[in-house]
Parts: structure tokens; C-alpha cells; sequence
């Protein structure tokens, strides 16, 4: 069975938020999903998951250091997350405050490991985000992000 594991950092609560919205649409799908913390996470955990979602505060224009730790720690895996499905969001205090930087910069890592990337041509394109609390608009991008990594594994998988 096709597994996604939602991995975030939340200080505040916002991006912990998003990331229990991001697997309801991983749900929705039937895919079996994990949210976690990324203090309950190791790297070596991530090779259990078809799909990985990272969601991150945006801190001066990108990722909290406990995301980049686990993505630093990851190298050690290098080749071996090479096909899996990967995504990101990001939440931040205002608008211009850094969320797409901070995604690219999760993407590009994820990129370096061989994952897929799928882009989004109708919302947020590169991954959701959220000012502040996540609104009506954000919350339906998070759960959409949930189900399109869903049905991309799945269709992977076949």
C-alpha cells in the first residue's frame, strides 16, 4: 500500500495547521498518511514513504533549521529517495515574507535527492502557503496538495 508521510515545524501552530489540512487530502485519496512533527522524524524514516511532504515557517526567506537538519541528515540517503513523490508549504507572517523561496529551497533539495516534483498550474504553484493562520483559500490549497501527491503515488505505483 502506497504511504505519505506530512513532515513539519511549527512554533506558533500555523504550519502545524497546514500540514493536519495536507493529510486529510492525502486521506481523502486513500492513501495511508503520517503527520509528524519533525522532531519524531529520522532520515532514515523517510525511506518507508512513497510520498514526503515537508511544511516549514519561513525564516529569513527560508526553511526553520530543524527542517534543513533533516534534509542535511538525508544526504546520507542519497539515491535511495531518488523516485519518490515530493512537495512542500510554507507559512510566514506576511505577504512577501518569503514562502516561495522557502519551498524552492525545500524543492531544490528534494530535487538534488531524484524525487518528483509536481507543479501546480492552477493554484499555489509551487506549494501552498499561508499568511499567518491558514484561511479558507490556503486550507483548500493544503488539502488539494494532500490529494495531488496522493493520486500521483498511487498512479506511480501501478
Amino acid at each position: 500500500m502506497s504511504r505519505v508521510i506530512v513532515i513539519y515545524y511549527s512554533q506558533g501552530g500555523n504550519t502545524k495547521k497546514m500540514a493536519e489540512l495536507t493529510g486529510e487530502g492525502v486521506t481523502k485519496e486513500g492513501v495511508e498518511v503520517l503527520v509528524k512533527d519533525v522532531s519524531e522524524v529520522k532520515a532514515s524514516d523517510l525511506l518507508e514513504y512513497q510520498g514526503i511532504i515537508l511544511g516549514s515557517p519561513t525564516y529569513y526567506g527560508s526553511m526553520a533549521y530543524q527542517i534543513k537538519r533533516l534534509l542535511d541528515d538525508s544526504v546520507k540517503l542519497h539515491t535511495q529517495l531518488e523516485g519518490k513523490v515530493g512537495a512542500a508549504f510554507s507559512s510566514s507572517g506576511n505577504i512577501g515574507g518569503g514562502n516561495e523561496t522557502t519551498i524552492l529551497d525545500i524543492l531544490n533539495a528534494m530535487l538534488i535527492h531524484g524525487m518528483i516534483i509536481q507543479g501546480d498550474s492552477k493554484g499555489d504553484h509551487y506549494g501552498p502557503v499561508a499568511i499567518g493562520s491558514p484561511d479558507e483559500r490556503s486550507s483548500e490549497e493544503c488539502q488539494r496538495l494532500g490529494s495531488r501527491v496522493a493520486k500521483l503515488v498511487k498512479k506511480l505505483a501501478k
